[in-house]
């Protein structure tokens, strides 16, 4: 491997994920890839999300081959991959062995703030969903092969402050900090999943981290169980976040 560093981020839904992926592909030298697991992962469960036949047409459907490049060479000869993962995209029968030559972060975000946003696309979420169960097994996988846990940063933490936390994660990750983290150009990037027209309309206008606002949205009653047990796994990742 070298000098080379592959950096997978675990996300769930409706979370900063994407503004992380800006933030980390202005890097000169940073290559970043959206979602890469995605097409497999519809075409598993054959949930119907936005874009769904237009996503299994154009992005590879076959894990196996998607993790081949991801732990292949790095594109563009650039020396860091920043890998932006939604955590329920690792479906159980995905082989987790190349995870072991990636270093690991997880992003998290309330899950009454999730919730609120998702149910306006997906209007029957459930826990899987989220990918905050499936978080927690990929923070005790990391734990149980390397004797080192993943860095956890809570969304809210990075919009109140993104310099501050962006230096946390970046010495969490052994990666040299960089301002041009903290701003990058408007418009959509070719690096962006083919979905981006269902869900990144927000950060193409986006020129940086928006500050923090909390949402006043409730969940509806008839998702408090599912709130429940994602606040259940929140509330493991949440007390070892960065910060």
């Amino acid at each position: 491997m070298g000098n080379e560093l592959r950096i997978a981020m675990w996300s769930g839904p409706r979370n900063i994920s994407t503004a992380m992926l800006r933030a980390w592909g202005n890097r000169p030298d940073t290559f970043v890839c959206d979602e890469p697991l995605y097409a497999y992962y519809l075409l598993k469960t054959g949930l119907s999300h936005p874009g769904r036949d237009e996503i299994l047409a154009h992005h590879e459907t076959d894990w196996r081959r998607v993790v081949n490049w991801l732990s292949g060479p790095i594109p563009q000869g650039r020396r860091i991959f920043f890998q932006n993962h939604m955590a329920h995209h690792l479906l159980p029968e995905i082989d987790r062995g190349w995870l072991a030559g990636l270093r690991h972060f997880l992003l998290i975000r309330h899950p009454a703030e999730m919730l609120t946003s998702l149910i306006k696309v997906i209007p029957c979420p459930r826990v899987e969903d989220t990918g905050l169960s499936q978080q927690v097994e990929i923070l005790e996988l990391i734990r149980r092969e390397t004797g080192r846990e993943p860095p956890v940063i809570d969304s809210r933490d990075v919009l109140t402050d993104p310099p501050r936390l962006l230096r946390l994660l970046c010495e969490a990750l052994e990666v040299k900090f960089t301002e041009a983290m903290l701003t990058w150009p408007p418009g959509r990037r070719e690096t962006d999943g083919i979905w981006a027209p269902h869900w990144y309309a927000a950060v193409e206008r986006s020129t940086g981290f928006e500050p923090y606002r909390p949402k006043n949205e409730i969940v509806p009653p008839e998702f408090e169980g599912v709130l429940n047990d994602c606040l259940r796994h929140y509330d493991v990742l949440h007390a070892r976040r960065l910060g």
